[in-house]
């Protein structure tokens, strides 16, 4: 294995090398070649780390909120000042373009830092009038303690520091187990934070697939989990953790609504560009469009048009707008789900299928289908492909019924003209999201987000001021002044 990676646990401030016995490769998706070797954390191992955090994480919540912050602004110093070869690690490891994609993938997990930083500067609270003259109620807040972070490999610096970030500056301390697929990246943002002046059981890092999950969630020494991934996996990870508390973001299906006054150039360049972007490994992607059948050929034509302009390719040459997918299980479901729609009458416009002659089978071509029927894989789950699939529907009432008929419900994206319309959809789509009139893959640091109660998206929001309230316990005092002196 010479000239690769060996990855090593990093538990207490240090990097420990690997007791157990199993590893896994981790293998490019561009190249083909072997990048690192990543340990699968044993039992003692994850209990070791989850001990570090539980003892680490009084001594960080005593600090004052500007001294935490403080800190998180200078992982994000560290972060900007390593951008392009965190990046360019990180695009040969997930296989994102470089400079379309990695690079601000970087960028935006430093600003995660630092809204995590300034907004827990100002997570004021409430006093509230009481009946006894003699007393005041006033409440404030106060971190949860010890948690387990479990992060997918699509954004392999951008969702960890999601939750970390806020974690952190809240005051709790965390154990990260990333994706198998992604743990290079992982231990780069965690050697930044180190390198940054995080103290060491702050935040600790394990490797490993659904097995460490599940037994990190139950250590004794975790008091709560954050997950961002498939609602699979988060529902087993739910049945585990019990009663500790769970900030859950699992899965999403769209869709995109076109209505019949929409602008269809509009609605075409954010449908694709949701297909697209991140070779369509997106909660929130396009993943199925909605379009009035009264626009239905017009708009086909400027989704195929828009389409064209996305290029395969190497994700280190300068046009290519679509790097390969991150997987073989995740290629081989938009498989399926091509397979299953074209069975069921749906017709392939544009790609369909891998390209050939590239360095590994994961390059998907860019896929556009049409008449896409309401009885297929692609309308009822979540595909994580680079795909634009259009199902016509006849008027409003019809996309509302399809659009909630789903067992997901994260973000939803609808174009019109129409105010009264938008406030219609506003009101009945369930989802936990809704953009107007821009791609569903829209998406600010300070917003929140999170999926719709009823739905296996989760439950919680993630995003600035509302993920440190997820992440701290708010506490009432009552105090009384006629006991006291003075």
């Amino acid at each position: 294995m010479a000239g690769v990676r060996v990855l090593e646990n990093f538990i207490g401030g240090e990097w420990v090398e690997a007791r157990g016995e199993r590893a896994r490769e981790v293998v490019s998706p561009v190249t083909g070649e072997r990048l690192a070797e990543a340990p699968e954390a044993s039992a003692e191992e994850i209990s070791r780390a989850a001990r570090a955090a539980r003892e680490a994480q009084p001594r960080w919540a005593a600090l004052s909120a500007w001294e935490r912050a403080e800190v998180c602004h200078a992982v994000a110093d560290l972060l900007e000042e390593r951008k392009e070869e965190l990046a360019r690690q990180l695009s040969l490891e997930q296989g994102k373009p470089y400079r379309s994609e990695a690079i601000p993938d970087i960028e935006e997990t430093a600003e995660n830092f630092r809204v995590a930083a300034e907004d827990v500067k100002r997570l004021e609270t409430a006093v509230i009038p009481s009946q006894d003259a003699n007393k005041r109620i006033f409440t404030f807040r106060e971190p949860n303690g010890v948690y387990a972070c479990i992060t997918p490999w699509n954004f392999p610096t951008v969702i960890p520091s999601e939750l970390i970030a806020p974690a952190i500056a809240a005051g709790n301390a965390v154990v990260a187990k990333p994706s198998e697929w992604t743990p290079i990246s992982m231990a780069n943002l965690v050697q930044t934070m180190a390198d940054a002046g995080l103290p060491g059981g702050v935040v600790n890092l394990v490797y490993g697939a659904g097995e460490v999950g599940e037994r990190l969630v139950t250590d004794p020494a975790v008091d709560c989990v954050a997950f961002v991934g498939s609602h699979q996996t988060a529902e087993r990870i739910v049945r585990s953790a019990g009663l500790r508390r769970t900030l859950i973001e699992a899965s999403g299906n769209g869709p995109v609504i076109v209505c019949a006054d929409a602008d269809l150039r509009r609605a075409a360049k954010g449908a694709v560009f949701g297909g697209f972007y991140c070779s369509g490994q997106v909660c929130c992607a396009t993943e199925r469009v909605l379009v009035d059948r009264s626009v239905h050929e017009d708009f086909l034509r400027a989704v195929v048009e828009e389409a064209r302009s996305w290029k395969l390719g190497d994700p280190f040459e300068e046009d290519t707008l679509v790097g390969p997918m991150n997987n073989e299980p995740t290629a081989a479901k938009m498989d399926r789900h091509l397979e299953d729609a074209v069975g069921k009458g749906a017709s392939v416009v544009l790609g369909g299928g891998r390209e050939e002659g590239r360095p590994t089978s994961l390059y998907y071509r860019p896929t556009v289908l049409d008449n896409v029927g309401t009885d297929t894989l692609i309308n009822r789950d979540e595909t994580f492909g680079p795909i634009v699939p259009l199902i016509p529907v006849s008027g409003d009432e019809e996309a509302l019924a399809v659009a909630n008929d789903s067992h997901l419900g994260l973000q939803a994206a609808v174009y019109t003209s129409s105010l009264r319309r938008a406030f219609a959809y506003l009101r009945n789509l369930r989802v936990g999201n809704v953009v107007i009139n821009d791609s569903t893959d829209y998406w600010e640091a300070l917003e929140p987000f999170g999926g719709a109660a009823g739905t296996r998206t989760g439950w919680g929001r993630v995003g600035g001021r509302y993920s440190l309230l997820e992440m701290t316990d708010l506490k009432t005092v009552v105090l009384d002044f006629g006991s006291l002196e003075g």
